[in-house]
């Protein structure tokens, strides 16, 4: 009996640590058609300074992954493999490579264009919108200049407070190019790694204690 508890205690934990999402598929299609493959399964990303804070382990640049074309103004989806159940903002990014964005790695600016936080319908009281969603909707800004973008996905998962535990960055980027801009200067824009901080207040919050508002970590969406 002892040794069956212990190998059923062993599997939950082994299926807990193996319960997490990835969004890989874009605009309903197929699994990382236009989505840059990763390299570390379903895992998150940690570490505040790393390169992987961008697309992903493994998503440094296009590999097979396809540029789909995008207007600006329309409006697409990032899917999950499974509905995102741990707690945090949902955000989007999009930077402009400088040539083409299977080639482009991320390192220039990156602007904000949507958060998905939470809402405060009683005080202190959160609820989640991005809690058990699949599939998470973000718009082109009309006036962003043509060219090859990536589109980048973050759910930050905040239900680890810090500093006990440590928020996780779930992250996946799309190849696009958009077609039909303007002459928009998006700002501010910001550098990852280095957008975000472990002393950032929506990092660091403790969202069973207190939690009466919240602030998504990173820049401010530019209102194009």
């Amino acid at each position: 009996m002892k040794a069956f508890t212990l190998a059923a205690a062993f599997a939950a934990l082994a299926s807990q640590a193996s319960a997490h999402y990835i969004f890989n598929s874009f605009d309903g299609g197929p699994a990382y058609q236009y989505i840059r493959q990763n390299t570390n399964n379903n895992s998150p990303v940690t570490d505040l300074t790393s390169d992987d804070l961008r697309c992903n382990v493994g998503g440094e640049t296009g590999g097979n992954t396809q540029t789909v074309s995008v207007a600006a103004g329309s409006t697409h989806t990032f899917t999950a493999d499974v509905a995102v159940y741990h707690q945090g903002p949902v955000s989007f990014y999009m930077s402009k490579a400088s040539s083409s964005a299977a080639a482009y790695d991320g390192s220039g600016d990156w602007f904000k264009i949507k958060d998905i936080g939470p809402t405060f319908p009683t005080s202190c009281a959160a609820n989640w919108t991005a809690d058990l969603q699949q599939t998470f909707s973000f718009t082109i800004p009309k006036s962003v200049p043509n060219g090859d973008y990536l589109v980048r996905i973050q759910q930050l998962a905040i239900h680890n407070p810090y500093p006990a535990g440590i928020p996780q960055f779930y992250i996946e980027c799309a190849q696009v190019t958009v077609t039909g801009g303007g002459n928009g200067v998006p700002t501010p824009t910001v550098k990852i790694p280095g957008a975000f901080q472990s002393t950032d207040p929506g990092y660091t919050v403790n969202i069973y204690s207190d939690f009466c508002n919240y602030t998504v970590p990173g820049p401010a969406v530019w209102t194009s």
